[in-house]
């Protein structure tokens, strides 16, 4: 039986593999590139499809199709696009981006697309969740009656939250607002964090989780980054990412802390999209787009 039990598994494995091959891929080629947009003459791709890059050096970056023009294909990439010139091949993935889930993800740190930027290994999953889930039916969401408590007593009295809401802490600059997300992650009463640390300075990542989060903070959390260096494309895929990574474990009967840092800096990546794009800019400066993203 436990020989039975091996053979299975290894069939398993190599069936998992067969599913997500690709026998027949669709290419196309870089006719033009514009400060972050890049626009391709193929393959045949969908809107939020990743394709691949093959640059001279073979050195391949990932992007997404973020619209059309002209029956070419924009795409904008997660990564610099330093090497990228008219020619280079576009490979299309086929799917949109996903990301591994599972309890494994307690405790580690990821980068937009999914991928660990800790040194603790891969991920051990199987399972994959894609960003783009649809919202529940407004027709069977759950009332908001449970408080959730957040460990902090002033929030607590004053504004307490329950689950299943939404609450924003609006601020300046350097007045505490990371440092507040750290105490309630560490203190609340929910059963995981997930945190987006969207458009933060690079020196501020590692402060935000040693310092503010903590240890014991990083045990239940999952930490999802995409710092102000990366492309806007990036930043905004790390706020999807971090969602997806929240619905798995709301889809696994557990209590989640979703926290944001920040919102106003996915608003601007999005904007950065819209306005690349030809996105018309509205009366505040923000384009349509963004009020879709936010909602």
């Amino acid at each position: 039986m436990t020989y039975l039990s091996n053979l299975t598994g290894i069939f398993e494995k190599y069936g998992n593999a067969l599913e997500q091959l690709e026998p027949i891929r669709f290419t196309g080629r870089v006719t033009r590139v514009t400060g972050q947009l890049i626009e391709s003459d193929g393959p045949q791709a969908v809107i939020g499809e990743v394709c691949r890059i093959r640059m001279r050096s073979d050195r391949m970056i990932a992007a997404e199709v973020v619209g059309f023009r002209d029956n070419r294909l924009q795409l904008m990439a997660y990564d610099d696009i330093e090497g990228i010139e008219t020619g280079c091949e576009v490979i299309a993935d086929g799917s949109p981006l996903s990301v591994a889930v599972s309890d494994s993800l307690l405790g580690r740190v990821l980068d937009a697309r999914g991928n660990p930027l800790d040194d603790k290994g891969p991920l051990d999953s199987s399972v994959r969740y894609s960003i783009f889930n649809d919202s529940p039916d407004v027709m069977k969401r759950r009332p908001i009656t449970d408080r959730v408590m957040t460990g902090i007593r002033a929030v607590d009295f004053m504004t307490p939250p329950a689950k299943g809401q939404r609450m924003g802490i609006f601020s300046g600059s350097g007045v505490g607002k990371s440092t507040l997300l750290g105490m309630i992650a560490r203190n609340t009463s929910a059963d995981v964090n997930v945190i987006a640390l969207i458009g933060e300075r690079g020196r501020e990542v590692l402060e935000t989780i040693h310092r503010d989060l903590g240890e014991e903070g990083l045990k239940r959390s999952v930490v999802i980054v995409s710092s102000s260096d990366t492309p806007a494309l990036a930043r905004v895929r790390g706020a999807f990412v971090a969602m997806a990574v929240a619905e798995y474990f709301r889809d696994q009967g557990r209590d989640v802390m979703m926290l944001f840092d920040s919102v106003t800096r996915l608003a601007m990546a999005q904007r950065e999209i819209g306005l690349a794009i030809g996105e018309p800019s509205a009366t505040k400066g923000y384009t349509p787009s963004v009020s879709v993203v936010l909602q």
